[in-house]
């Protein structure tokens, strides 16, 4: 697996998602956040003809597993948000997710204080765990949790953030896999 930044928000940077295998396909077409994949093949270095144009770019790029995008907060010029992850669907479950968010963090990390991401479940919640980030005791007007890197107390702070979930309304897949973590420490953090 490789991982590459297309470019920042700044650059406009697109990316052509197979709507059918990606969540959140059509977020990644917009030009105002940065982007980060995670792929397979050939280094980027040694295509021809990539970034594929706009007017090129009739097929998705086949070998791409993994998107994430990010932005810099509009009010505080020391955090960056990841905003959108996606994995596809064949991919899901194998930790491509994490990895990606934990190499998109090191990258913003580097010209910023922090990085935070809003997640609305506890699958996400786990994933980004596993990334490094932890939860910051906030909620979104939406009901999404907000994790950062760096963190204090990451291992402190983990079963709280799945205690706000436990309080919700879940499917029987999302109670089980809290029932699972009752008094458990964060996942171990992958490298990007």
């Amino acid at each position: 697996m490789q991982y590459a930044v297309l470019g920042g928000p700044d650059d406009g940077p697109t990316l052509r998602l197979d709507w059918r295998a990606f969540s959140y396909a059509g977020k990644f077409v917009m030009s105002n956040t940065g982007k980060a994949i995670a792929f397979e093949g050939a280094p980027l270095a040694e295509r021809t003809n990539w970034p594929p144009a706009a007017r090129d770019a009739d097929d998705p790029v086949a070998d791409i597993v993994g998107a994430v995008s990010f932005n810099d907060d509009r009010t505080d010029s020391g955090t960056a948000w990841l905003r959108y992850v996606t994995v596809r669907e064949d991919r899901r479950g194998d930790g491509i997710g994490a990895r990606l968010c934990a190499f998109a963090a090191d990258h913003l990390l580097a010209d910023h204080e922090r990085v935070k991401i809003a997640v609305n479940n506890p699958f996400a919640y786990e994933a980004l765990h596993k990334a490094g980030f932890g939860f910051t005791g906030e909620e979104t007007g939406i009901a999404e949790l907000v994790l950062e890197r760096p963190c204090t107390d990451r291992a402190a702070r983990y079963q709280n953030g799945l205690d706000v979930y436990r309080e919700r309304d879940l499917s029987e897949e999302e109670a089980a896999f809290l029932d699972q973590r009752t008094g458990s420490r964060p996942p171990e953090r992958v490298d990007s």
